[in-house]
């Protein structure tokens, strides 16, 4: 008997073993493409960001900081805090947006529930870029909008693109389903009888709302706000075709550091700090989700 259990028991480590050498070499070429492709790419971003351009334009390595001590400049500064604000007020924009959405889908959707989640979702199937034209177009001071309000008695078109207000509303549009959607699971997932045993305990449905309903969905917001706030600071399109040279982002004086200003170290020291304050985003997200677990 003890043999047999021990043979069993060795075929079971062998055909571990075999699994494991299986999904080892199924995951080895990803696991190459993204280091030739990813992490060689931000290697060589780091490592360019200490060069310098050369008397020919030419981008070459070094070991100086003076790409970081440039961007101290009052120009550079005000660009990180706007892009700061920008992504912040999006944040908060799809969060009042995406929420009540959610919310309506998951608990009043009934049988439509997935047809109102592909209606939401279809959409963004197209080109970010091609929505972001769209936008321009409709936004222009001869465009859709405008011919609306002056054919409904407004004495002149209204000056909607080039303002902060039309570069954040891009990054709404752009955006705002990625916090609907986490927000949405995370309702799915909530046991409603909490929101009876709520409406029992604290009567009025907005106190049952903050005291039950969103601490149990804060996992998804959190998610929402995660996957908002991280393309929205890196983001250079909606301030490009919605914006103006006073609204542009850390994204757009990347771009115009790599392709128009041929400073290549400069545009990788800005892309380094960027990819800095992300991390440091991320951390925070992760420690306070993990604090969260705990205290569950």
């Amino acid at each position: 008997m003890a043999t047999a259990e021990g043979t069993t028991t060795g075929r079971g480590r062998r055909r571990s073993a075999t699994h494991t050498r299986l999904w080892g070499w199924l995951l080895l070429p990803p696991a190459l493409w993204m280091f030739v492709f990813f992490v060689s790419s931000i290697v060589i971003v780091v490592l360019l960001s200490f060069g310098h351009v050369n008397a020919a334009g030419r981008a070459v390595f070094g070991f100086s900081l003076d790409n970081y001590k440039a961007l101290w400049n009052p120009t550079y500064l005000t660009v990180f805090v706007r892009s700061i604000l920008y992504a912040l007020l999006t944040v908060g924009l799809c969060a009042l947006i995406g929420y009540p959405v959610a919310y309506t889908i998951a608990l009043h959707g009934g049988r439509f529930k997935n047809a109102l989640i592909a209606a939401l979702v279809i959409p963004f199937f197209a080109s970010y870029l091609i929505r972001m034209y769209a936008w321009s177009t409709l936004l222009s001071d001869e465009g859709l909008v405008n011919s609306l309000l002056l054919k409904l008695g407004f004495p002149h078109a209204i000056k909607f693109l080039n303002t902060p207000g039309a570069v954040v509303a891009g990054l709404v549009y752009g955006f705002v389903i990625f916090m609907i959607l986490p927000i949405y699971a995370s309702l799915e997932r909530m046991d409603l009888s909490l929101i009876e045993a709520g409406k029992d305990l604290y009567h009025s449905p907005l106190q049952t709302f903050w005291a039950v309903t969103l601490p149990a969905t804060r996992a998804g917001v959190l998610g929402g706000v995660l996957l908002v706030f991280l393309p929205a600071l890196g983001d250079f399109v909606s301030a490009q075709l919605l914006g103006g040279p006073g609204t542009y982002m850390i994204g757009n004086l990347i771009q115009q550091q790599f392709f128009e200003g041929q400073n290549q170290p400069l545009g990788s020291a800005l892309t380094v700090v960027l990819m800095a304050a992300l991390a440091l985003f991320m951390i925070f997200y992760l420690r306070t989700t993990q604090s969260q677990r705990r205290e569950t």
